[in-house]
């Protein structure tokens, strides 16, 4: 069995609304260091399998399907194994 940590970001020339925001929150807050803020998010996929490979492609081709809109998204994944129970 893998696990799958997915992190899903905007590309960088793609303006994130959620993110000015955030920033906005955290000046008001109090914390007028923050320069910028980028939101994103972060999934955990558990697979049943023994091969890796399998896996790792299997997570990319979810992402590109479904998980990430390509077009404004960067994706990246760490896969690892983990014991069943």
């Amino acid at each position: 069995m893998f696990l799958a940590k997915v992190y899903i970001t905007l590309k960088p020339t793609v303006n994130d609304p959620q993110g000015l925001t955030i920033r906005g929150a955290l000046h008001n807050l109090g914390f007028t260091t923050v320069q910028e803020v980028r939101a994103g998010k972060f999934l955990e996929i558990k697979i049943a399998g023994e091969d890796q490979e399998k896996a790792r492609v299997d997570v990319e081709n979810m992402c590109k399907k479904l998980l990430a809109n390509t077009v404004i998204e960067n994706f990246r994944f760490d896969l690892e194994s983990i014991k069943q129970g």
